[in-house]
């Protein structure tokens, strides 16, 4: 046991320098880290409060006093950014877990017991994945009324087959394995076999899969949210920002810029993050240094 430890430490230090090595993945991180903590010292970094209008100050550019500028109700970009984050934060990570718990489990459930089960789930998932995601979206949130929590489920949902279908077919591979065949000779039960030794040796696409995520649940609730299904007024969403500020493009475009640029920024840093932990987590990475 104490030599099968060394070894996952060793692995495990070996991974996290081939991360750092991987510069692209390392300016994800920078940049993920850097919203992040926008997000949760926004009531230090914000010079005003989110709802606080000046209409004296309506559509001033970027400036000292006001570094985004402002928006047509005279209240402060910057600040609304700041606390943006934490939605738009909030949103992609508790969509993708819930997408990828729910998803995890019919992937694996499909994929272990096959037959008609496997049948059932993945023609589930195919009707799913017939739909455009952001279609699928909109008719959930129609149903649901429009709010951010319910664009949270929506976006959930919609992702559910992402996860699924990649869980299924690592479960495919892994449950052919010998160890597996071994468990089953020993009369381990099906749930025990699926916790202890698939789950696991399943973690590392779901990781990539979920890390990638992330960034495509931000963009699906900026899109919710410039359509009008998303956040509500008077919330700072950057895509509800965006549709705010669409018909003062010609007069004050930073009042588009400045959301616009955030949620590029964030979306990109977790991307490149994805990509690293991918390249991290790829044996067949591994063997090619």
């Amino acid at each position: 046991m104490a030599v099968l430890r060394k070894q996952n430490e060793a692995v495990t230090r070996s991974s996290i320098q081939r991360f750092f090595e991987h510069h692209l993945a390392a300016a994800g991180a920078i940049l993920v880290a850097l919203f992040v903590l926008l997000a949760i010292f926004a009531p230090l970094l914000a010079p005003y409060g989110i709802n606080d209008q000046s209409l004296a100050d309506r559509l001033a550019g970027p400036s000292t006093e006001h570094l985004f500028g402002t928006d047509d109700f005279g209240r402060d970009i910057f600040s609304r950014v700041l606390y943006g984050a934490r939605l738009s934060l909030w949103v992609g990570f508790f969509s993708c877990l819930g997408s990828a718990v729910a998803g995890t489990l019919l992937g694996l459930i499909a994929g272990f017991y096959g037959k008609w089960v496997d049948g059932l789930i993945s023609r589930i998932f195919d009707i799913m994945l017939a739909f455009p995601s952001i279609l699928l979206a909109i008719a959930i949130v129609a149903i649901l009324g429009p709010s951010l929590e319910n664009a949270l489920i929506a976006i959930a949902i919609i992702n559910i087959p992402t996860f699924g279908r990649l869980v299924r077919s690592r479960v495919l591979s892994i449950k052919e394995e010998e160890y597996i065949l071994a468990a089953k000779a020993i009369g381990m039960s099906n749930s025990r076999m699926m916790v202890k030794h698939i789950l696991p040796n399943s973690m590392a696409p779901i990781i990539v899969q979920a890390t990638l995520n992330i960034g495509t649940a931000i963009i699906e609730a900026a899109a919710l949210g410039f359509l009008g299904l998303g956040a509500q007024a008077p919330n700072p969403e950057w895509g509800k920002m965006l549709a705010d500020a669409r018909p003062y493009l010609a007069q004050a475009p930073w009042t588009l810029f400045f959301p616009g640029i955030s949620i590029m920024l964030t979306v990109l840093g977790f991307n490149l993050l994805g990509d690293g932990v991918r390249d991290t987590l790829d044996p067949r990475m591994k063997e090619g240094k």
